[in-house]
């Protein structure tokens, strides 16, 4: 009697559907950049929005952690919130999308430095400024990647802020990092640092470096937390370009409501 043998599993990240969707990215065809009216929040920014999504923590074809201090958000991760918890699609796309940067980071760098040129240019002829988030899903210093891979410093050459009169980008993030908000603090990257169990203490170095620190809270936001007005971080992203040394209250959300590490504060 034949006997056949199963063939072997997919990998997921070298599926036929992911080297697709790369070969889409190199030509152009896909953006790493999504528009912002793709994600609740952003959607509901004054300012025009782009954000990139690429598969968090160690989700990609080397195990690289691209969260670096994701210990206890990983659970409560909000990629798989939205729509991203229903369309297998958009898990690909972030896939392919960080993909690039795992193998080859030099062809990510300059895929991402042609799309942000590309929107400063529209911001310039359109007279408007245009927001930039850079780690919807991730922890990266694309700042500093960018410029020792391209040679550019895009907050020098293309970055705003919200009080600048002239057009351009305005780049922002949140991160766990302290690392980050030290180096980036009174610059034109804007950062709202994160709350975690354990990184209280950073938190109010945050908050006395100005930088908002961001806190999801399972029901109501408190009127404080840390000593520091909590307001309505779900309002839009712009709020934390607004707002300094503030509490940004996030509503749980996704898997996140399900959260007992202690990320998810009940107050």
């Amino acid at each position: 009697m034949k006997t056949t043998t199963a063939p072997p599993p997919v990998n997921a990240y070298d599926s036929p559907r992911i080297n697709e969707l790369l070969g889409k990215l190199r030509t152009g065809k896909n953006k790493l950049l999504s528009f912002g009216q793709t994600n609740a929040k952003t959607a509901k920014n004054e300012l025009e929005s782009y954000i990139l999504y690429l598969s968090p923590a160690q989700q990609n074809s080397k195990g690289t952690n691209i969260c670096p201090a994701a210990e206890h958000c990983i659970k409560a991760c909000l990629n798989k919130a939205g729509l991203a918890g229903v369309y297998s699609s958009i898990i690909n796309s972030r896939i392919a999308k960080t993909e690039p940067y795992i193998r080859d980071r030099q062809i990510f760098a300059d895929l991402l430095l042609k799309e942000i040129s590309k929107l400063y240019v529209k911001a310039v002829n359109t007279g408007a400024k245009i927001a930039v988030r850079l780690n919807g899903t991730s922890d990266l210093d694309l700042i500093a990647i960018l410029k020792n891979r391209t040679g550019v410093d895009i907050l020098e050459t293309y970055g705003v802020t919200l009080q600048d009169s002239a057009p351009g980008l305005i780049f922002y993030d949140y991160t766990k990092l302290i690392g980050k908000v030290r180096k980036y603090a009174g610059t034109k990257y804007t950062l709202t640092f994160s709350y975690q169990p354990g990184n209280e203490s950073e938190c109010l170095e945050a908050l006395s470096l100005g930088c908002n620190v961001a806190a999801v809270f399972r029901k109501d936001l408190p009127a404080s937390y840390f000593g520091a007005q909590v307001v309505d971080g779900d309002s839009s992203d712009i709020v934390m370009l607004e707002e300094s040394a503030k509490i940004l209250g996030l509503k749980a959300k996704g898997p996140a409501k399900r959260d007992a590490s202690g990320f998810v504060i009940d107050p």
